[in-house]
């Protein structure tokens, strides 16, 4: 098994917050088969199929630095969600974000502003995902693997997001996890992996991070709960399918592994915000 050289002795830890949450059809969550041609949009489909899932983002603190995963709902949520989301996204979901929750503002909970990020990994481009990105475009680093940059202009993205925001598509290297051993080790000490977990989009990342103790792997959105992985459902939305299942089993399999100490899908209401 795969371990972190031991040049690095220094624990680190894994902050999860939720910004906001999401209120979706259960089929973009949940692949289903159904006579709607596109459940996942929610179009003619009875509340009943539809609940709030958490938008999360994550704080990796490691010795050389702060890492923030994602960056959850914009301010512009409470205010101007249509304009925000443009007008057909804002026909398939509905976003909510408290007041105190934005990534900004539980970042400036703990004494950390966004100049004080090492780095701001977006583990892909969906908007609720990088609404946020405005609120910490002052980190030293904003990075996104290049196949989900050269993806940034299909329909799906909303690129006003991050219009003005420098981002910095990094190229896939060789790294001993993934469906594809695909990805980059970030400090080069093998403690953060960003992960290649394509399928969902064309360019998703998963991270992993090593404790100390073990691996924590944060899967973003190869499924939404853990209940994806150990039945094999695919989200409802993908790029491609064959990907999409290799990455799925390859956090399934990853999940059994004896130092794997939790799986992190993105949207999933059982995991409680706080520090791991």
């Amino acid at each position: 098994m795969e371990t972190p050289s031991s040049s690095g002795s220094e624990p680190i830890s894994v902050h999860v917050f939720h910004t906001g949450s999401v209120y979706i059809d259960r089929s973009l969550a949940f692949r289903e088969q159904s006579w709607h041609p596109i459940p996942y949009t929610g179009w003619l489909r009875p509340t009943s199929k539809k609940r709030w899932v958490p938008v999360s983002a994550y704080l990796i603190d490691h010795p050389d630095g702060l890492v923030l995963v994602d960056t959850g709902w914009h301010t512009d949520m409470r205010t101007n969600q249509r304009s925000h989301l443009g007008f057909l996204p804002a026909t398939m979901l509905t976003g909510r974000l408290p007041a105190g929750e934005a990534i900004h503002e539980q970042l400036a909970a703990m004494n950390i502003e966004a100049s004080d990020l090492t780095y701001v990994i977006l583990t892909h481009l969906d908007s609720d995902h990088v609404s946020g990105v405005g609120h910490v475009e002052k980190a030293s680093n904003i990075i996104v693997s290049k196949p989900e940059w050269d993806a940034r202009g299909q329909f799906r993205y909303i690129p006003s997001m991050w219009d003005g925001v420098d981002i910095d598509p990094f190229s896939l290297e060789d790294i001993p996890f993934g469906p594809d051993n695909e990805g980059l080790d970030l400090f080069g000490d093998g403690r953060v992996y960003l992960v290649s977990t394509p399928g969902h989009s064309a360019g998703q990342l998963s991270v992993l991070v090593h404790t100390g103790a073990g691996w924590i792997l944060l899967a973003s959105d190869v499924g939404y709960a853990t209940s994806a992985w150990t039945e094999d459902v695919l989200p409802g939305v993908t790029d491609d399918d064959d990907e999409a299942r290799a990455a799925l089993r390859w956090v399934a399999a990853f999940s059994q592994r004896d130092d794997c100490l939790a799986v992190l899908a993105n949207h999933d209401p059982d995991v409680v915000p706080g520090e791991l």
